[in-house]
């Protein structure tokens, strides 16, 4: 089927082409012509990156009536970034209609200037919910003759807290309107919204309900929680022409890992809460033109992004959420591309990747972590490719290609070979000389699987006298988290043989647990340490703990608590990333005495 046999009009089929579409997508062969044909309610499952905004854009504005002085339509986003995207769209779209105009309404930027835009005449607004809910309040914006409302990425909008929002501005527009709902995934509260917003929708469904995509290959390294980060440094470089989202659990630990690949010589950056908006902007532009090659990501901070040609999506961390992890994938493997998504998991979250198998309806390939010389031959050969495919304008470099001949006369082809891979891999034939095995040996695993069943599932380490705990005057007032903590103890120690247990984080210190018979060595070896200007040493810690913790414990919670009411519920999964054992993150909180 092509766009001219599902009968847009001229405008459009010109716009259309100049895009550079030829056929329509699955959902866009599904939606358009049922939205041309009738007026009616519809909610479309379907995965992101797969047209969705054609889908209903193409449509909507080819039924706009251009007389009529009122919005026609209202379409709600999750994410200033999918706001600004969809507005796009739609502005290219319309190319071709004339006074179509397009208005993108959302927070960070000056409301005077989006009033100022809606007062010149809008026909479609594409918003965020918060923004518009604030636009409607101050009565900048008169919605109560929309004939469309699209909610885009619901189920996102629903995880991010919008709900309260969504139905305040619903209540707005009329119950005459058509409400378009686009969704990846299809939770109760979407439901809700389709059975309290919505007469009796059309329901179009491309692919499986709830499931991944289907030209995204799903990998999953096993690794020791402490290798965690060694691991994604081999991964990276494992992937020369790697083009990547990272996704971690925390602002911190988003932060801590993308300082630590910037300072290792990676090309990257973070993306989370804690960036104003031009940050923000910054760092999205500098990926979006691939200046950057690896974003480090929080799941709330890359909603809605929307980056073209992505080869990987790795999970530092699994989200306790399936439908996260069927979001986080999505976002490579699209416009019919394969993509990769990969997950670097510890003993302990075998059983949470299987119960994520399960949901998806996929089968996750387990892959051995490269070793030094597999990340070193495949450099190689990627640079060897690089050099064959290079075209040579001879009428540019011919007179240097002489001179260079010249002063290399006497080497020979071999000899200059070798130094040609030298120069070129020498940082990484360095660091990869003699590196250990990250992978675990198989009958560890099974010893592990084994002692983890006569424990007790998510049994905590407390009271367990395998371990020792230590005490470090650095914490969370240092910018120090998890990895960051590890790294310190990995690169102080040098001694892969120190396993360390459960680790918490506070304000002003840390508490960590290891093998009573290297708890000496560690505290030797942090003996002199400076760390941000000040002197730092490791003591052995008590249990139970003090009174003093209990309170920086309770204080803790409490700040949990106001910034999960503040994120309207979004952040009440479990997701404490400062807790975890050395299988990886703990099940149970922790009870306190007072």
């Amino acid at each position: 089927m092509t766009f001219q046999e599902i009968h847009l009009h001229t405008t459009l089929l010109q716009a259309v082409e100049e895009l550079g579409f030829v056929t329509p997508t699955p959902v866009q062969e599904a939606v358009i012509p049922v939205l041309l044909e009738k007026k009616c309610d519809l909610v479309a499952l379907a995965q992101t990156g797969t047209g969705k905004t054609a889908a209903y854009g193409l449509p909507i504005i080819q039924n706009i009536d251009l007389k009529a002085k009122y919005v026609e339509a209202l379409i709600l986003s999750p994410t200033r970034e999918l706001c600004l995207q969809i507005a796009k769209d739609c502005t290219h779209f319309a190319k071709f209609i004339p006074n179509l105009n397009v208005v993108s309404i959302y927070g960070g930027a000056s409301i005077e200037r989006q009033k100022q835009e809606l007062q010149k005449g809008a026909k479609i607004i594409c918003a965020t919910p918060g923004r518009m809910l604030d636009m409607i309040k101050r009565k900048y914006v008169d919605i109560t003759n929309v004939r469309y409302v699209v909610l885009d990425e619901a189920d996102e909008m629903l995880n991010m807290g919008f709900k309260e929002d969504l139905d305040s501005i619903l209540q707005h527009t009329p119950g005459t309107k058509n409400t378009l709902l686009f969704s990846a995934t299809m939770p109760k509260d979407v439901e809700s919204i389709a059975a309290s917003y919505m007469n009796n929708p059309e329901r179009i469904t491309i692919g499986e309900r709830n499931s991944a995509a289907e030209n995204v290959k799903h990998y999953f390294y096993t690794v020791h929680a402490k290798d965690r980060y060694l691991a994604l440094k081999r991964i990276a470089d494992y992937y020369p022409d790697i083009y990547a989202i990272i996704f971690c659990r925390t602002r911190i630990e988003t932060q801590d890992v993308a300082d630590m690949l910037i300072k290792d010589g990676y090309n990257a950056d973070s993306l989370h809460g804690d960036l104003s908006q031009a940050q923000r902007d910054h760092v999205m532009s500098r990926f979006r033109n691939r200046n950057l090659q690896i974003l480090v990501a929080t799941d709330v901070a890359a909603r809605g992004l929307d980056v073209n040609n992505l080869t990987h999506v790795i999970n530092y961390n699994l989200p306790d959420d399936y439908e996260i992890y069927t979001h986080r994938s999505g976002r490579t493997g699209r416009a019919d591309k394969t993509g990769i998504s990969i997950a670097i998991v510890n003993l302990r979250e075998k059983g949470k990747l299987k119960q994520i198998e399960k949901s998806m309806g996929k089968q996750f390939t387990p892959v051995p972590v490269p070793t030094g010389e597999m990340v070193c031959r495949k450099q190689l050969f990627h640079f060897m490719d690089h050099l064959e495919n290079t075209e040579v304008n001879w009428d540019e470099v011919d007179d240097y290609v002489k001179i260079i001949s010249k002063k290399f006369s006497y080497i020979e082809k071999d000899d200059l070979i070798a130094r040609l891979v030298t120069l070129e891999l020498s940082r990484l034939l360095n660091y990869y000389k003699n590196v250990p095995d990250l992978n675990i040996p198989e009958e560890s695993e099974r010893g592990e699987r084994g002692e983890r069943g006569r424990k007790g599932k998510g049994k905590s380490n407390d009271g367990d006298s395998r371990y020792t705990t230590l005490q470090i005057n650095i914490g969370r007032r240092d910018n120090v988290g998890v990895d960051k903590l590890l790294r310190l103890i990995n690169e102080k120690t040098n001694n892969r043989d120190i396993k360390v247990g459960k680790i918490d984080i506070y304000d002003s210190c840390s508490k960590f647990d290891v093998d009573p018979k290297f708890a000496d060595e560690v505290m030797t070896k942090f003996k002199g340490f400076v760390f941000q200007n000040r002197d730092i040493g490791v003591i052995e810690g008590s249990k139970p703990k003090n009174r003093s913790d209990e309170r920086e414990d309770w204080r803790d919670r409490k700040r949990n608590d106001r910034s999960k009411s503040q994120n309207n519920g979004y952040d009440r999964r479990k997701n404490d990333s400062r807790r975890r054992d050395d299988n990886g993150y703990g099940d149970k909180k922790r009870k306190f005495r007072r």
